[in-house]
């Protein structure tokens, strides 16, 4: 049985949180996502996405440091969907996003504005994406961020890849998260003399990830939690499916929600 759901807030998601610390913690997590290949599940759910919707642009929402994007972008490719991703986030990494879309021979660019996944702007379409993203969100404004997908006829993909509301999983991430960030950090690139002084130094980007993967956690959503979140978005024509899957070889799993408009089914 999973643990109840608290609201807890994230540092990450506060306007007063620091730049640097922020973008430090963002990179970490995107170096994570990709070293382990964490998002290699939600690939075909995304490429089912793209073709049941005939899409050929994603707009990744709250993108952090980048996410696990370029891999995603280069397994769609394998998969025959040359795919242009654009990356949004409300608190922009832009130095992270200008090295993705530098490294993609223009196949992914980005908002260096700050995007609100609950009010998109109506010139960014394409199939909406949230790589381990949707959990920042309380219940009023995850239904808001769906309802804004649907009203404007915009397929969706949330993908969460954060273990289960559980207290095994809750005192792993307690106990091994720092451990991890320390162990990482010399692996990061683009190298920062910074990212050292933050990490082992005055460890501020260690304690951000360890508050900020603990709070995560308690507020992942579970399959059941999302399917009513969907049934609350209350716009016709938009058909919802949600659930989970195994992540390669390792013991977690994936938790997913997919919308789209019902006239692409036919």
């Amino acid at each position: 049985m999973a643990m109840p759901r608290l609201q807890l807030f994230e540092l990450e998601d506060q306007a007063w949180f620091p730049t640097a610390p922020r973008d430090l913690a963002t990179d970490y997590l995107h170096f994570m996502e990709t070293r382990f290949t964490l998002h290699r599940p939600a690939v075909a759910l995304l490429a089912e996405l793209l073709r049941t919707t005939s899409a050929t642009s994603v707009v990744d929402l709250c993108s952090g440091g980048g996410g696990p994007i370029e891999r995603v972008r280069e397994d769609l490719d394998a998969e025959g969907l040359p795919v242009h991703f654009t990356l949004t986030d409300r608190y922009p990494n832009v130095p992270a996003f200008e090295r993705a879309a530098n490294a993609s021979a223009g196949r992914i660019s980005y908002a260096a504005d700050p995007v609100d996944a609950r009010r998109v702007p109506d010139e960014l379409r394409g199939v909406r994406t949230l790589f381990n993203a949707f959990h920042h969100f309380a219940p009023r404004d995850a239904v808001a961020v769906l309802r804004n997908a649907a009203q404007a006829r915009q397929p969706i993909g949330v993908f969460e890849m954060i273990p289960e509301r559980s207290a095994a999983a809750l005192m792993m991430m307690l106990t091994i998260t720092p451990v991890m960030v320390a162990v990482a950090t010399p692996f990061i690139r683009p190298f920062r003399w910074h990212r050292l002084m933050w990490t082992y130094v005055l460890p501020i980007v260690p304690l951000t990830c360890w508050w900020d993967g603990v709070v995560s956690l308690l507020r992942a959503y579970t399959v059941r939690e999302l399917e009513q979140l969907a049934t609350e978005v209350g716009v016709d024509g938009f058909s919802w499916r949600a659930g989970r899957v195994s992540i390669g070889s390792t013991p977690g799993k994936l938790t997913y929600l997919l919308g789209w408009p019902r006239h692409a089914d036919s």
